[in-house]
């Protein structure tokens, strides 16, 4: 069942097109996300279902029923913001239930509901505290349960970590997922950060230039990115221009490689990707299938891993991954063979390369 359906949905602030007729169905009891850049359209999105904007075209129900001429006050949903507006002259406890102040549920009642949605996000004991007696993170956590008190059908949260250390956002990414999964409601999450919404979703949108880009599972979205955008936004892709001639040969300058994923039939210009952990570097040989001649210009140290920029013949440079353990020492200067396994090489469309400059949408539908 669709909990959320976004039909035709388009929002215009002057000269401005910041929505374009998104179509979406956000299914009950999902963790779906909203991923893109800064103006990209997904708070635009999130602010429309909340009912805190009007669109300037197109409809929005939720559970089934057309809210689209609702205040936000009559609609089943609760935002978090990422600045969480406590009340900082009232305790948590107080801040906690300042919504149920509006129901006619008895004190007692209440005082229950309020012990449950403290509980739920691990700050029992902090009932008499005030906003300022906590961290960024507790008071994040106060701020989830102020909006899960009051038992919306679908809670929104628009960039609600984006204030926190990375550490404490990783911290709190798991136990956002796991909440959400005890209290079984539907949640739609913007962000700008990848990691974000790879650890959490369930389904995730990416969003450009006020479009829908693609739409899928986190897995999806990585091994299968539908255009150029999608493939460098999600994770670190790396995009060659090449000339390609059916059944996935390409041409990168003067040298013919294979590709086993993507448009294999296309032929003219298109973006060659692959993902910088699926290269394999090689010890100096005679080339073979797939197996460029590179140099290392530049080797970073990330700990757990290392990464390599290597430069082949046609001039592009590369990135890539490798663990700690790999058996072949690299210097910078090293020249070696650089491997684009067939089965990790994926060709994308020149009409896919950028998206949205001819003003239509190139994903409608969730599927």
């Amino acid at each position: 069942m669709s909990e959320v359906v976004l039909q035709e949905l388009s929002k215009r602030f002057g000269d401005v097109q910041a929505l374009q007729e998104l179509t979406l169905e956000i299914h009950d009891g999902e963790f779906f996300s909203m991923l893109g850049p800064s103006g990209c359209g997904k708070t635009t999105t999130l602010r429309l279902i909340a009912g805190f904007e009007e669109p300037t075209t197109g409809r929005v129900l939720i559970g089934g029923t057309d809210v689209t001429d609702r205040p936000p006050n009559r609609r089943p949903v609760n935002t978090v913001f990422q600045h969480y507006a406590l009340f900082p002259h009232l305790s948590i406890q107080d801040n906690v239930a300042f919504g149920l102040g509006f129901t006619d549920l008895t004190k007692q009642e209440k005082k229950r509901r309020v012990g449950e949605a403290l509980s739920l996000v691990r700050l029992e004991g902090f009932e008499r505290r005030k906003p300022g007696q906590l961290s960024g993170g507790e008071q994040q956590r106060v701020a989830l349960a102020r909006a899960l008190v009051l038992n919306p059908r679908v809670l929104l949260l628009d960039e609600p970590l984006g204030a926190l250390d990375a550490k404490l956002r990783r911290a709190l990414q798991i136990e956002l997922k796991a909440i959400q999964e005890h209290v079984g409601i539907t949640f739609v999450y913007v962000t700008h950060d990848q990691e974000e919404a790879l650890t959490m979703s369930d389904r995730i949108l990416v969003m450009a230039n006020g479009l829908p880009q693609q739409i899928g599972t986190a897995e999806e979205l990585y091994e299968e990115p539908r255009n150029s955008f999608v493939a460098d936004f999600l994770g670190i892709s790396n995009l060659m221009d090449a000339e390609a001639h059916g059944r996935g040969i390409v041409s990168l300058g003067d040298r013919t490689v294979r590709a086993g994923r993507g448009t294999l039939d296309e032929t003219g210009p298109v973006t060659l990707t692959i993902r910088p952990e699926r290269i394999r570097l090689e010890a100096l040989g005679p080339e073979a299938e797939n197996r460029l001649r590179g140099v290392v210009t530049r080797l970073v140290y990330l700990g757990s891993t290392s990464q390599a920029l290597i430069e082949l013949p046609h001039g592009d440079v590369v990135q890539v991954l490798l663990t700690v353990d790999r058996t072949m020492p690299l210097q910078e200067g090293m020249p070696l063979l650089v491997h684009l396994p067939t089965e990790s090489l994926r060709i994308l469309a020149a009409s896919d390369a950028e998206p949205g400059t001819d003003g239509t949408s190139p994903v409608s539908e969730a599927t």
